[in-house]
């Protein structure tokens, strides 16, 4: 009996369930990577399509790394008032590092290194976190959640006729509402 097992298994055991859905939120992140050279460059940034149940049960996990990763800004901010530009290992950054500006540098960063922890806990993959916390995360600051959006596609996927949806980011392709113009009749009488 599944009581109180939330979730959708997939056809899959538990932990193909959980990779699954590691593997996907790590896809859609790392579409928004600058792959300008990669032989495996995405079609379109911040945007992957998979099946409607699939979508819907990594919508969550995407959704809970973006505001992981939003929450950190703050410390990343007070940190770099700390901080230097000094180059690593340099006799400046060496005089830093033994300084008490280090020490405030490393209480006020600790959040934002936990924040990374955790979501490479949740998604296992390096790559996709440091994307997400240098390209996404600031990119929905301002955003209170709702960061994802599924489109249900027409067309079903060919061999076993599986409903497909395409999971992606908001903000990018957002449709803009534009309100058509009046036309003006005083034009065309002077005409």
């Amino acid at each position: 009996m599944r009581h109180r097992r939330a979730g959708r298994k997939l056809g899959r055991n538990p932990s193909h369930q959980r990779a699954l859905l590691r593997f996907l939120a790590s896809a859609l992140f790392l579409t928004e990577r600058d792959a300008e050279f990669d032989s495996n460059a995405p079609k379109v940034k911040g945007r992957i399509t998979t099946t409607v149940p699939k979508a819907k049960e990594v919508r969550p996990l995407v959704e809970k790394c973006i505001t992981i990763a939003k929450k950190s800004l703050v410390a990343e901010e007070a940190a770099a008032k700390h901080g230097t530009d000094a180059e690593r290992n340099s006799e400046q950054w060496k005089a830093w590092r033994q300084s008490p500006k280090w020490n405030a540098w490393a209480a006020a960063i600790a959040p934002s290194v936990t924040a990374r922890r955790r979501c490479l806990q949740l998604l296992g993959d390096k790559q996709a976190v440091s994307v997400l916390f240098s390209e996404i995360a600031g990119r929905f600051a301002d955003r209170d959640g709702g960061y994802t959006r599924i489109v249900r596609l027409p067309n079903v996927r060919l061999g076993d006729a599986g409903e497909q949806a395409i999971l992606e980011l908001v903000g990018v392709r957002d449709r803009v509402v534009q309100k058509s113009q009046k036309p003006s009749f005083d034009d065309a009488a002077a005409k």
